[in-house]
């Protein structure tokens, strides 16, 4: 699959707000305004976030990179396949995917849409191999874009 098929330029994203729900929220608001997500999505996102955290510790990347999350749900609630990055302006408290009962301080997300029911295996394992290959000082710019057609180029070329 190309980048511009798992990439949307109306889904790349600049959080403002400071708590996992409402980044969730605020991006589930556009994403279902642009037909990305069905009206349930945003409960099941929230839920299985909370039993099932998607935060990431990148230091095994690089000692100056930000932490990540990696939030999706159900392929029920899509309606097509898109990695949607989201750039947060503020630290956001995700329970870390390892270690559950450990808090990390995250400043991107990368949430998962997919419409098949095994399809967040196969982005996640892209995202995990973008993430591994690309050098910190270019993920360090990523991560401090805060402009989404910026983040949306990037992308594009890189991953």
């Amino acid at each position: 699959m190309t980048n511009s098929k798992i990439f949307a330029r109306d889904t790349i994203f600049i959080s403002n707000q400071d708590t996992q729900d409402l980044v969730l929220k605020d991006t589930y608001d556009e994403l279902l305004k642009n037909g990305y997500v069905k009206g349930n999505f945003l409960g099941h996102i929230i839920e299985r976030e909370h039993n099932f955290p998607t935060g990431l510790s990148t230091k095994t990347l690089g000692k100056n990179l930000p932490n990540i999350a990696i939030p999706h749900t159900e392929g029920e609630f899509v309606n097509k396949r898109l990695i949607v990055p989201v750039s947060l302006k503020n630290p956001v408290v995700f329970n870390n995917m390892i270690k559950p009962q450990e808090k990390l301080e995250v400043k991107f997300l990368f949430m998962l849409l997919d419409t098949h029911p095994d399809g967040q295996a196969e982005l996640l394992s892209q995202v995990m191999d973008f993430l591994a290959k690309t050098p910190e000082k270019e993920l360090q710019n990523l991560f401090s874009f805060k402009d989404p057609d910026t983040i949306y180029e990037f992308l594009l070329q890189k991953f």
